[in-house]
């Protein structure tokens, strides 16, 4: 296991937390609780929490060249998000009608790029593996670019640090694909198969290339060798982590979102800390140094 301490705690209190999303410029956490539909920002210096509701569900988010916008990956599409005034400016229609999808797992990649994917939540709606993942390109005019489907839960997307391979993840078949960026449709490798009842959720790439994926009822972060190589794991307190993000001022504390939804009385009185964000330092040996998040290029003057 890899040692790691929890430094602090973000009472966020989610039914299920995601997209956390580090803004270096300002020191703040951005993240989603999917199901109330409320994106929640956490002013690390100051040690204070904010949130703010939305017309909808928010699956991930992103950073843009804009300090005051971010990129939304709503339920049934893309839009921007004023975040002083709360404006929203709708960009694509993915699923403007819920046939029982939603957007879900998104992150910019190394050439400012959104990658999202969408996921199947009600099969008397949806086809099993409905889901599709898609590239929104800077700056955001042209509607995105649908890269594979097939697809029932888009997770882990993440890229490498020279933005040469891009990760992702089925979650139900608990397989990471790794392939080259400009070559997503293809079928891709395996990096990595996690084990029975580990659901391989997400992820952030570190530094020096490995990738942290947090893995949902396994109450775990694996950390992968950029080969694929299991590198160590960090238990954690809570059933259902969904995704790391790396921040703080020197880019070397863990955020981990996780999730309240599903969990019985018995359960939660077990975990505490079930819907909130851990706040995690790592020390030693596998002491690490994490990747400025990527922001998409609006290209506004």
């Amino acid at each position: 296991m890899i040692a790691a301490r929890i430094l602090t705690t973000i009472p966020a209190g989610c039914t299920l937390g995601e997209g956390p999303v580090w803004d270096d410029r300002r020191q703040w956490l951005w993240f989603t609780d999917i199901q109330q539909a409320q994106l929640l920002c956490w002013d690390h210096c100051a040690g204070r929490l904010s949130r703010h509701a939305l017309p909808e569900r928010l699956g991930s988010l992103a950073l843009t060249d804009d300090p005051d916008v971010l990129l939304c990956a709503l339920a049934s599409g893309l839009a921007l998000l004023h975040t002083p005034s709360g404006a929203i400016t709708p960009l694509h229609s993915v699923e403007p009608q819920y046939r029982g999808m939603r957007l879900n797992d998104g992150r910019v990649d190394r050439q400012g790029r959104f990658w999202v994917g969408s996921m199947v939540e009600d099969r008397a709606l949806a086809p099993a593996t409905g889901g599709s993942l898609y590239r929104l390109d800077p700056p955001g005019t042209a509607p995105p670019l649908a890269l594979r489907d097939g697809i029932a839960i888009a997770n882990c997307i993440a890229f490498s640090p020279d933005g040469r391979l891009a990760y992702f993840a089925d979650t139900p078949t608990r397989r990471i694909l790794c392939h080259p960026v400009e070559a997503a449709t293809g079928p891709g490798r395996l990096f990595a198969e996690t084990d029975a009842g580990a659901f391989p959720d997400g992820a952030d790439v570190d530094a020096d290339g490995r990738l942290w994926n947090a893995e949902w009822g396994a109450a775990r972060i694996s950390v992968y060798q950029p080969d694929g190589r299991l590198a160590g794991r960090i238990a954690l307190p809570v059933s259902q982590p969904t995704c790391v993000a790396f921040g703080g001022a020197n880019l070397d504390l863990v955020f981990v979102t996780s999730a309240r939804e599903g969990l019985s009385a018995a359960t939660l009185a077990d975990e505490p800390l079930a819907g909130d964000v851990l706040v995690l330092a790592v020390d030693g040996p596998e002491a690490f140094r994490g990747l400025p998040a990527g922001r998409f290029a609006l290209g506004r003057p």
